[in-house]
C-alpha cells in the first residue's frame, strides 16, 4: 500500500498522509528550482509550502480537466503529453505568484516538470516507506 491508500486508513491518518505529501511537493519545488536553471523561487520555507498548495489544487482542479479534455492525445502519446499539462500549469503557477517564476516555457516548464515529477514520485514511495515501517511498529504483534 502506498502512503495514501484509503483502505487501511482512519481520519487523522489522511490527514497525516496529505500533509506530509503537501511536505513531499514543497520539497520537491524546492530540489526543482535549486537543480534547474531558470526556475527561480524568492522567499523561504514558507515560499514553498504556498507553491506545493497551489500547485497542488491547479492540479486537482485545471490539470483534471486538461486531461479529460487531451484524453485521445495522452493515449496517442502514452501518457506523455501529461508532461506538457504539468509545464503549462507550472506557467500558470509562475502568472499567478510573483515568488515563482520561469524564465521560458518550452524548456524550462518541460523540464521543471519532469523533474518536479519524478522528485515528488521519489520522495512519495520514501515517505509511503517510513509510513508503513511506522504503522507495522504501532501494531502489536
Amino acid at each position: 500500500m502506498t502512503l495514501g491508500d484509503p483502505r487501511s486508513m482512519q481520519s487523522r491518518d489522511v490527514v497525516v498522509a496529505l500533509l506530509l505529501r503537501w511536505l513531499a511537493l514543497a520539497a520537491a519545488f524546492g530540489f526543482t528550482a535549486w537543480a534547474l536553471n531558470g526556475m527561480d523561487v524568492s522567499g523561504g520555507f514558507g515560499t514553498y509550502l504556498w507553491l506545493a498548495l497551489l500547485f497542488g489544487l491547479l492540479n486537482s482542479v485545471i490539470g483534471t480537466l486538461l486531461r479529460l479534455l487531451t484524453l485521445p492525445l495522452m493515449v496517442v502519446t502514452l501518457g506523455l503529453f501529461a508532461v506538457v499539462i504539468n509545464a503549462f500549469l507550472l506557467e500558470l503557477l509562475d502568472w499567478i505568484t510573483s515568488s515563482f517564476t520561469i524564465d521560458h516555457f518550452f524548456w524550462t516548464a518541460i523540464w521543471g516538470a519532469i523533474i518536479l515529477s519524478v522528485v515528488s514520485v521519489i520522495l512519495d514511495a520514501l515517505l509511503g516507506a517510513v509510513w508503513e515501517r511506522r504503522k507495522r511498529a504501532a501494531v502489536p504483534a
